[in-house]
């Protein structure tokens, strides 16, 4: 079979369905969630679109309870080759140059949030069960490509499908790299309360607000600030700050709401398996707040995400510190940052730590956190399939088939949904060398690399069913 042939035939096609997918808004939206959509009226109608899709192809489709679903190829026994997708996507956040959700083509790449975590490879991975459904003949294993709702932020919908559908015998997720992931970190989502400040002595400088960052997965590009001078010197503080924008090389701004002054800042988003990848604004602002005389409440909470977080995204500071050799080391993420004069501050850290790690150990290490306690510890243990794993053979056979290059196990700080299955697996869509602009301003998927992902899952879909 020449799965690449049998792509560029449907190559018209698959860029229309995915930018048409590409343009809903499938954000957690808390403002629109009913009975029938869960997570929101966004989400809902991207998975109904790709419900629908599905149906339209002939294939077999089930909606359960609006949290998840899937489209099936029936074959000719009660096994299960799952194709892990998710239909939801990280806030698009600031700064693109296109409309985040209007699917934008521009020097052979489509522009969009989600392009490529994870509408793209879900249309590429639901054209190649298209393609396989059309061409060979009939399957021994079932095939379902199994829809998420709710990936970028709690896994409910995963926890709902399993309580009511069968685990399959093995799967992948197109929602990483090539060539194969078959080790995935730990991940820790935890949120700290600031504890009262026993002697709040006011500085020359009161912080009434900080905020910066909407999830605990993304590094946060934007951070803001609200203060009062106590003095007169209000010039002071307004040229400190410039001097700090330049000596970070930055971007900031500044203005008086009334007797108050407003502080923004700008950094770099990335996803928070690699916090390097970003610029956290929050921190960057803190930076800034820490050169000031503060209240002994904003004093604290400022000096904490300075001494514990400022240059440290490996939890040295923590006494947390680790790496493996299957899965390198551990990382923090300082992802949401928020604090009011009244009820104190926050702080919601996501760690990604490596297969052989220990989340209790390091739940000890936030000792180090003084004058915080936990409020949320939320753990998701670490995924790892052998790689003697027929899985893992027949998936580097076929990508090197395809390819021409060798299919090198990687390990990533990335959770994909193949961690919810017993022998699970990310599998693309990023190929090698290409840069990871997931959850990134200006996301794209390449057009030649959806089109070659499409081909690659064919072709796995086919192996691993037949």
């Amino acid at each position: 079979m020449n799965w690449k042939a049998e792509v560029e035939k449907r190559k018209d096609d698959i860029i229309k369905d995915t930018q048409a997918y590409l343009r809903i808004k499938s954000v957690l939206d808390e403002d629109t969630v009913s009975q029938v959509a869960p997570f929101g009226e966004g989400i809902n109608e991207a998975f109904l679109h790709l419900l629908q899709l599905g149906e339209d192809s002939g294939f077999t489709v089930k909606n359960l309870d609006g949290y998840a679903g899937h489209i099936e190829l029936t074959g000719s026994s009660d096994e299960i080759v799952g194709v892990l997708c998710h239909v939801d996507v990280v806030p698009e956040g600031d700064g693109w140059t296109s409309d985040p959700y209007g699917a934008e083509i521009r020097d052979g790449k489509i522009f969009a949030r989600g392009a490529l975590d994870d509408k793209g490879p879900t249309i590429a991975a639901l054209y190649a069960m298209k393609i396989v459904k059309d061409l060979a003949e009939p399957l021994t294993k079932n095939v379902r490509m199994i829809i998420g709702t709710d990936e970028e932020s709690e896994w409910r919908c995963v926890d709902h499908y399993f309580k009511l559908e069968k685990m399959p015998t093995v799967g992948f997720a197109p929602d990483a790299d090539f060539p194969i992931i078959f080790a995935e970190k730990g991940i820790i989502d935890a949120t700290f309360i600031q504890t009262p400040i026993p002697s709040n002595k006011k500085g020359n400088v009161m912080l009434h607000s900080f905020h910066s960052g909407r999830r605990f997965n993304m590094v946060p590009d934007f951070a803001e600030a609200t203060i009062t001078i106590t003095t007169n010197d209000h010039s002071d503080v307004s040229q400190l700050f410039k001097e700090y924008i330049n000596e970070t090389k930055s971007k900031g701004n500044y203005q008086f709401e009334g007797e108050r002054l407003k502080l923004t800042i700008e950094g770099i988003s990335a996803h928070a398996m690699e916090p390097n990848n970003g610029r956290n604004a929050g921190i960057l602002l803190a930076g800034f707040l820490n050169k000031l005389k503060l209240d002994s409440q904003g004093l604290h909470y400022i000096n904490m995400i300075v001494d514990v977080f400022e240059g440290d995204t490996r939890g040295k500071n923590l006494n947390i510190a680790y790496s493996d050799e299957i899965s390198g080391e551990l990382t923090v993420n300082l992802g949401v940052m928020s604090y009011t004069e009244a009820s104190g501050g926050q702080l919601g850290i996501n760690i990604r730590f490596p297969v052989t790690g220990n989340a209790d150990q390091i739940k000890k290490g936030f000792s180090n956190l003084k004058g915080f306690k936990i409020k949320t510890f939320e753990v998701s243990e670490p995924h790892h399939v052998d790689k003697k794993h027929p899985l893992i053979q027949t998936l580097q056979k076929v990508y090197e088939e395809q390819t021409g290059e060798k299919a090198e196990l990687i390990s990533i700080g990335g959770g994909t949904y193949a961690r919810s299955l017993e022998a699970g697996v990310a599998f693309g869509p990023l190929f090698p060398g290409r840069p990871d602009i997931a959850h990134q301003k200006d996301e794209y998927m390449i057009i030649e690399d959806l089109l070659k992902a499409t081909a690659i899952y064919a072709q796995a879909i086919y192996e691993l069913a037949k």
